[in-house]
Order: C-alpha cells, then sequence, then structure tokens
C-alpha cells in the first residue's frame, strides 16, 4: 500500500481541482486523479506525493555513470530511484519504472525514510547520494529531507535530471544540492514534443543556468545523440554555444552513443564519426571539457587539460585510473579544470 504524504507546491482550486507547480507542465488534476508524472494524487482537494520515502532501486554506482566526471572523480554514490517521471521519452532505458504508475504499481516499491539514506550510503562505501534512473523533480519532498541529512553527515548530494522543474521547486531543493546533471535533449521544442512530449523547453535551460549561479550546483550536461532526431550539425552547435555562453565553457559536455531501443528501435546505433563530430563542434564553440560517452576506451573518456594538454583524469569507462587534479586545478600546469574534488568542511551545502 503507497503511503500519502502531503506535496509542497500545489493550490487547490474553487471547483476542488488542484494545479500542481512541482514541475512546468503544470497539471490541473481532478479528485481521486494523477498527474502526468502518475505520482501525485489530487485527495479531497488537496495533492499528495505516492512516492515519499519509496523506493525501487538502490544501488552503489561510480559517480562517472552519472556521467559526472569533474565532480568528485573515483567516488562513489549512493543511487536511488523510484516509479513516475514527468516526460514520456520514446526511447526511454528505464521506462519499465520511469513509465509506471505508482497506484496501480506501487507494490513493487519499498520503503527508505530518508534518515536511514546516509546510513546505508556509508555501509555501501559511498561518499554521496544521487536521486536517479527515474525523475528526481518528482521526488520533490524526499530530496528535500533526505539531502539535509546528507549534508549532515557530510555526503554529497546529486540530481540526475531531465531539467523539467519549475523556478519555485528549484529555489526548494536546489540550495541543497552539490550537482545537477542535466540532459539537453535537442535545441528546438518540436525535438523535445518528439522524443519526450514536452512543449515548453524554455524551463530545462532556465534551471540548469539558475542551478549553477543561483544555487551553487555542479553542473554538467548530456546529450544522448540520436541519428535523424538531434544529430544535425545545427542542433549540436546550438547545444554546445548555449553551453558556452550561459554555462562557461569550462562546464563538461558529454555527447553520448544512442542505442536502438522502445519506440526508437527501428535507429541505428549512433556513428562514431557523429560523434567525433559533436566533439569537435563543442571544442569549436570554446568548451574545454567535451566528453564521448557509451565508446568503451574512446580518448574521449579522458579529462584532459585544455592549457598543457596533458591527461589529468584517465578513465577506462567507468574505472578512474590516474588522477593529477590538485583542489580542481591541474597538477602539471595550475589551469582551472572546474573539478570539484572534496565536499566543504562539514559536508555540502
Amino acid at each position: 500500500m503507497v503511503e500519502l504524504h502531503e506535496g509542497l507546491l500545489y493550490e487547490t482550486r474553487p471547483d476542488g481541482k488542484v494545479l500542481c507547480r512541482v514541475c512546468p507542465r503544470l497539471c490541473i488534476i481532478g479528485e481521486g486523479r494523477l498527474g502526468v508524472c502518475k505520482t501525485r494524487r489530487n485527495i479531497g482537494g488537496k495533492c499528495y506525493t505516492l512516492i515519499y520515502g519509496k523506493v525501487c532501486s538502490v544501488m552503489a554506482d561510480p559517480i562517472e555513470k552519472k556521467p559526472l566526471f569533474h565532480f568528485h572523480p573515483g567516488t562513489m554514490a549512493l543511487s536511488l530511484g523510484t516509479l513516475g517521471c514527468n516526460m514520456r521519452c520514446i526511447h526511454c532505458q528505464n521506462w519499465q519504472i520511469a513509465h509506471a504508475d505508482a497506484l496501480e504499481d506501487g507494490g513493487q516499491l519499498g520503503d527508505l525514510p530518508p534518515e536511514k539514506i546516509p546510513e546505508v550510503a556509508r555501509r555501501r562505501g559511498c561518499q554521496g547520494v544521487a536521486w536517479t534512473y527515474n525523475e528526481p523533480t518528482i521526488w520533490l519532498e524526499y530530496p528535500l529531507d533526505a539531502a539535509r541529512y546528507c549534508h549532515e553527515q557530510g555526503l554529497y548530494t546529486v540530481f540526475v535530471t531531465n531539467g523539467y522543474i519549475t523556478e519555485e521547486a528549484l529555489n526548494i531543493i536546489g540550495p541543497h544540492l552539490d550537482a545537477y546533471r542535466v540532459d539537453i535533449k535537442g535545441f528546438r521544442p518540436e525535438t523535445y514534443k518528439f522524443l519526450a512530449k514536452v512543449k515548453n523547453i524554455e524551463p530545462i535551460f532556465a534551471a540548469a543556468v539558475a542551478a549553477k549561479f543561483k544555487h551553487g550546483c555542479h553542473v554538467e550536461i548530456v546529450t544522448n545523440v540520436i541519428p535523424t532526431v538531434n544529430d544535425d550539425e545545427e542542433t549540436l552547435r546550438s547545444i554546445a554555444a548555449w553551453i558556452a555562453s550561459d554555462l562557461g565553457v569550462k562546464t563538461p559536455w558529454h555527447v553520448t552513443r544512442f542505442f536502438p531501443y522502445l519506440e526508437l528501435d527501428y535507429l541505428p546505433p549512433t556513428p562514431i564519426q557523429t560523434l567525433n563530430r559533436a566533439l569537435e563542434i563543442g571544442r569549436e564553440e570554446g568548451l574545454e571539457f567535451v566528453y564521448i560517452g557509451n565508446v568503451p576506451g574512446h580518448a574521449a573518456e579522458n579529462t584532459v587539460c585544455p592549457n598543457c594538454k596533458r591527461v589529468a583524469i584517465r578513465r577506462d569507462g567507468y574505472l578512474v585510473e590516474e588522477i593529477n587534479v590538485r583542489e580542481g586545478f591541474c597538477a602539471f600546469c595550475g589551469e582551472d579544470l572546474n573539478v570539484v574534488m572534496a565536499p566543504p568542511a562539514g559536508g555540502g551545502k
């Protein structure tokens, strides 16, 4: 039985429906109904989350798997997932949980109270906690409470997110996050409409900027490059240029290889030459750290100092083999690498 927990961001309308303000969908939910994320329900004119303290995935992962390459390299993150999502991506690798209904499928969820998370993380050898696998924005109240306990125990906190969050919700969770790893799936509304069934994409870009400059989060961007969908030069160049201008040239950009899946199983895997071209485009737009993902053994897995050109962090997949970074700077020449190496004294923010 899924337990109830009243949501933080909603308003009750005169007709008894509730307006959820957690994500830009701004769902208007009738009595007994669920929002698009399938995790928030109107009961008696109040909006309840059905997934507070409910988990279906608890794993100890290398932080590089998120992927985060400039944030506590070589550490392990306790990775937590639940049910539901505010997007409906037609190529989702975790669709079994992301497309699930918390009301109908809640039987697969287990309990993990927020105050227990630091203990679980320590027991599994983790230095931080990441909310991932499905969209953590819809889990808002739970990461908020858990992040406070994590910081008290000196653990870092991470959102692995599609970025579809309202400014109001980000203002609540942002001060309690240390890293914000966000997907940028394209640069045109029609791309997002096709891939994720959302139209209004401006909040995604605005949230990434606010996460970095308003809330002080370390930000990294991922683009899964999909043949015929978002692999054209205009799209890739637009994303790279936006990262450089709005987030800064030292912001890591991961361009990852797509593999056919779900409703896009008719497409081929991304050609390596397409990813290599994306790498070139990123560098042409001034980005200093562009990585190629899902291609084991590619040289673009490594962090190379943009000044002295020596390998600052050497990787083999998710395994970190060598770190030549001192307090975020290149150990060889002193160049700023925008690498977060250790939590602040006493924990996170």
